[in-house]
């Protein structure tokens, strides 16, 4: 994409007629109308939006929501932390006999996010998977080893790499929503 003044020109226009007065009496419940399908769309909006969306509408229909003990601003951190992973981490990867072995930068927001999640995860990951997890660390990079000692699952720890394995097991909602409920995870 080409940026000329044009482009920033128009763009520093759209800025300043910006008027967040206007945004904040917008409303809202006119969205809200039947949309002549008869449906509305089940996201509401981008990723991390739309799983905080879904956390607080859950939390508002249970009763037992310990509202002194809430934290959304935890959950929004966490998913800050998987988008930085996912989108940002730079990884190299070695086949090993019976899985893979993943060694991950500790550069940046990416090797931040790894230095959270992949301890975390890996655990978990063995006890759903039954296969072996084990994390080094070093000054630049962790080394993550993922391993089915059965032999069987090899192809498929590798087929996945770690942003696979990363995803890999059901335990994601779960937690997630323990975050956003102030408790204390893995």
């Amino acid at each position: 994409m080409i940026i000329t003044k044009a482009t920033i020109t128009a763009l520093a226009i759209a800025m300043l007629s910006f008027d967040p007065a206007l945004a904040q009496e917008m409303d809202h419940s006119a969205h809200m109308e039947n949309t002549g399908s008869g449906t509305i769309p089940g996201e509401p909006g981008q990723d991390a939006f739309a799983a905080i969306a879904e956390i607080v509408n859950i939390l508002r229909a249970d009763p037992s929501t310990d509202w002194d003990q809430a934290n959304l601003d935890a959950l929004r951190a966490h998913l800050v932390d998987m988008n930085a992973l996912v989108l940002g981490a730079e990884v190299e990867t070695e086949p090993r006999p019976d899985g893979l072995a993943m060694r991950v930068s500790l550069t940046g927001s990416a090797g931040d996010a790894a230095m959270r999640m992949v301890p975390a995860h890996g655990p978990v990951l063995a006890d759903e998977s039954g296969w072996t997890s084990n994390v080094e660390f070093g000054a630049e990079a962790l080394l993550w080893t993922v391993a089915d000692p059965a032999g069987r699952s090899t192809n498929q720890i590798q087929a996945l790499g770690f942003f696979g394995l990363m995803a890999t097991g059901d335990h994601h909602r779960a937690h997630h929503i323990a975050i956003a409920r102030g408790e204390t995870t893995h």
